[in-house]
């Protein structure tokens, strides 16, 4: 486990519950530093003073409010940990709610374990859980941590819990601009789409992996052994597609491919209903249709064949 960020406790009503705060995640992202094109020379960043010109050391740099233009008023660590804030030690729980009452455009991304902290701890940790659980509310706290005071909801997680940081109300930008206000679709249209999103529901996304960063540390590995970088795979590509014309046909091909990746009417699956061909043309008798194919279908697949417009 690595180790942890801040120690407090939880607060919730007399009950106080020591804590430690444990980074839930990690950055597995590859990272490049800034070089010198020419030559691969590291490139640094410097930080110097301005009213002496020279460069200054992480020991000589303090924080700075911009009261206006030219007035600047210092602030010290000591003076921020001095605040009178009830949540600068503590996690204070201040509501309990409903798990689908939280917009997931609050959440952050940034998650963190709760460890309890001594042996005094574990019995109210294991108790506040096993409520949390027993009754499937998610409780939402208050937190001081890293110079400013943060919204967290607290779930359990196979009996531990963990926090997640909110976005505070005046952080989330209204949306109501962005959707489009003249177009229209049709009933079809939509039950088309919720069929879609039926084939492809699921309660599993363990399985997805991060292909941009297996692809990039197979590019360095072969620059770093002199090799050279493999060659994209063209295996599955399509040609990019032009304009939609026949939303509903684009539809339903996403549902047969759907059904099909899960293995759900695959070799069967019908995308159109063709309309019934005529019995009789210019004296012939129509042979016998052919099997229903699974091949995709575009709106081309409309017009009607050579045997059915006659001889």
């Amino acid at each position: 486990m690595p180790r942890p960020l801040w120690s407090g406790a939880i607060s919730f009503g007399l009950v106080t519950i020591p804590v430690k705060l444990m980074s839930a995640t990690e950055d597995r992202s590859v990272r490049f530093h800034q070089v010198h094109a020419e030559d691969l020379g590291r490139v640094r960043v410097r930080k110097f003073c301005e009213a002496e010109d020279r460069e200054v050391s992480a020991a000589e740099i303090g924080k700075g409010y911009e009261v206006s233009r030219d007035t600047l008023v210092a602030v010290t660590d000591e003076e921020l940990e001095r605040m009178p804030l009830p949540t600068a030690k503590a996690i204070e729980i201040v509501a309990f709610v409903s798990a689908a009452s939280i917009d997931p455009v609050r959440l952050s991304g940034d998650s963190y374990f709760l460890q309890y902290d001594g042996p005094v701890a574990a019995k109210p940790y294991v108790l506040i859980a096993r409520a949390l659980a027993r009754n499937t509310k998610v409780a939402v706290a208050k937190l001081a941590w890293h110079g400013r005071e943060r919204l967290v909801l607290l779930q359990v997680r196979d009996g531990a819990l963990i926090a997640h940081v909110l976005k505070w109300d005046d952080e989330v930008r209204d949306p109501s601009e962005l959707a489009p206000k003249e177009a229209k679709v049709t009933d079809s249209e939509i039950d088309e789409a919720v069929l879609l999103v039926d084939s492809m529901t699921t309660d599993d996304i363990s399985g997805y992996q991060d292909e941009y960063r297996k692809a990039l540390e197979a590019v360095l590995e072969a620059k770093a052994e002199g090799r050279q970088p493999p060659k994209p795979s063209t295996e599955g590509a399509e040609e990019p597609g032009g304009q939609v014309v026949d939303l509903m046909a684009a539809l339903q091909e996403s549902v047969r491919k759907a059904q099909a990746s899960r293995g759900e009417g695959a070799g069967d699956a019908e995308v159109h209903e063709m309309p019934a061909a005529k019995k009789k043309t210019a004296g012939k008798a129509v042979g016998k249709a052919p099997a229903k194919k699974t091949a995709k279908k575009t709106a081309a697949a409309k017009k009607p064949t050579r045997r059915q417009r006659g001889a």
